[in-house]
């Protein structure tokens, strides 16, 4: 049919790119940091880029239209009211580009952000196919309206300019148009976010609540309703999308450095660098380098190094299973840490080899641990999970703690006592305890494998509360 549109999905970001190509010209849409993929594409295809379209300026991850557009001479757009320090086209409202026997049509959609734009592609025929959404409509949800605010606009006038957004210029289309959004479940641009990446905008109008509320003041109340602040690195990652950034290739070149443990151990002292060890956290906790922290690669990892590191120009020294060293760099750039210095090169055995200190994290079963209680029922338990997962069901012993704010509530924590410490599954709480232990508690105890092993306990539970609809994430 002469047309290709291939959603380019990360789990790790939920985040999801497009290809476009038809009759030898191509299209990227909100690319992410590291282009080759997409050049290779277009290569394979035997295609010229002809455009990025960036949906609006994202904050929960940094794009590569720069670095893509350096590279295959595209242009880079965006839609009305952007302003950007590097060269772009900004679109008017409804404004046509033409990509080979397609047309793409902006359609202004602020709400999430003043900028915010969707585009819409007509197949040869001038028939509506897709709409590209970006973070104004997700599958199960629609873009928190409170990432922009600007002068004295509230996060109540993001939501009702939201809400005309989607009624006047998106609701319009047929029910049969695919809509295709830069994001899926697990991201923090969303509360209600769907496991699946697309769907009809017919269907959507059926099961999303959003899209169901009969006012414009019912709309405004439940978007707005229970929004967490956002990751502190949101902000920062919107100003690089909007000012430019050091390019791909140099930061990837910074950190791949091999050091040796003894390098490792002097640039670690020198740099003042944060030691991010990204193996599976039970491997971690047999053994690990003193003061490194745990962000397992195997999980949210760009997500949670952006919630808790907060300066994005920290330098970072990494420990990678072998061959893994690439994968965290570029992860880690594409929420824009772009200051990774080095890895251990050898990994742990090479340190453990040199004979320098280890450090290890216990690490007990949900039933050893429901013996424990047992014995003492005041025992200090933390639950670092979201609040919202928290108030759905807890161990009636244990307190809220969750990780995200884990540099806000460590300051009450007494270095002389013993904490046992559990998420759903075991990967937060192996960060929790490992940044306790950086910052001086020696008795931290996980509970391996989580809520999810401790439920199978006799432990007293709060009964299940069905959250709202609207999860707080």
């Amino acid at each position: 049919m002469g047309m290709n549109i291939e959603q380019i999905y990360t789990g790790c970001l939920a985040e999801a790119a497009y290809y476009i190509e038809s009759n030898g010209e191509a299209a990227i849409i909100d690319p992410l940091r590291e282009v080759e993929p997409y050049l290779k594409k277009a290569v394979k295809d035997k295609a010229k880029i002809k455009y990025i379209f960036e949906t609006h300026f994202h904050a929960d991850f940094v794009s590569g239209h720069i670095d893509l557009a350096e590279k295959s001479g595209a242009d880079i757009v965006y839609g009305p009211t952007a302003a950007t320090s590097f060269k772009s086209h900004i679109a008017k409202d409804g404004e046509q580009f033409k990509v080979g026997d397609l047309t793409i049509t902006t359609l202004h959609t602020p709400g999430h952000t003043p900028e915010s734009t969707t585009y819409l592609l007509a197949d040869k025929d001038g028939k509506a196919y897709c709409i590209f959404t970006g973070d104004t409509l997700f599958i199960g949800d629609v873009g928190r309206p409170d990432l922009a605010q600007q002068g004295s606009l509230t996060v109540e006038d993001m939501a009702g300019t939201l809400y005309d957004s989607l009624q006047n210029k998106i609701l319009t289309l047929p029910d049969d148009v695919l809509v295709y959004p830069a994001h899926g479940a697990g991201s923090a641009c969303g509360k209600n976010m769907s496991k699946e990446t697309f769907d009809t905008l017919g269907h959507q109008k059926e099961v999303n609540y959003a899209l169901k509320a009969k006012t414009k003041e019912q709309f405004i109340k439940e978007v707005t309703d229970g929004i967490l602040p956002p990751p502190q690195y949101f902000a920062k990652n919107a100003a690089m999308n909007k000012e430019g950034y050091e390019s791909f290739d140099d930061v990837y070149e910074k950190g791949l450095n091999p050091l040796s443990p003894d390098e490792f151990e002097a640039t670690a002292n020198h740099s003042g660098a944060v030691i991010v060890d990204t193996r599976d956290p039970q491997v971690f906790a047999k053994g690990f380098i003193p003061s490194s922290v745990n962000i397992g690669l195997n999980g949210q990892f760009a997500p949670w190094v952006g919630a808790l590191i907060t300066d994005l120009k920290q330098a970072l020294l990494l420990i990678v299973e072998e061959g893994k060293e690439e994968e965290a760099i570029t992860r880690l750039s594409r929420v824009g840490y772009d200051n990774t210095i080095g890895y251990l090169d050898g990994g742990i055995d090479a340190w453990k080899a040199s004979g320098k200190d280890i450090d290890t994290i216990t690490s007990i079963s949900a039933e050893a641990f429901e013996d424990i209680v047992n014995e003492n029922p005041d025992v200090n338990a933390l639950d670092v999970r979201k609040p919202g997962e928290y108030e759905a069901e807890h161990l009636a012993n244990t307190l809220t703690r969750p990780l995200d704010y884990i540099n806000d509530w460590t300051k009450e924590i007494d270095t002389k006592q013993t904490y046992y410490i559990h998420c759903a599954g075991g990967y937060r709480s192996m960060i929790a305890a490992s940044i306790l232990k950086a910052r001086g508690v020696d008795h931290v105890i996980d509970i391996a494998g989580g809520y999810g092993a401790i439920k199978s306990t006799g432990l007293k539970r709060t009964d299940f509360a069905c959250p709202s609809k609207a999860m707080k994430s």
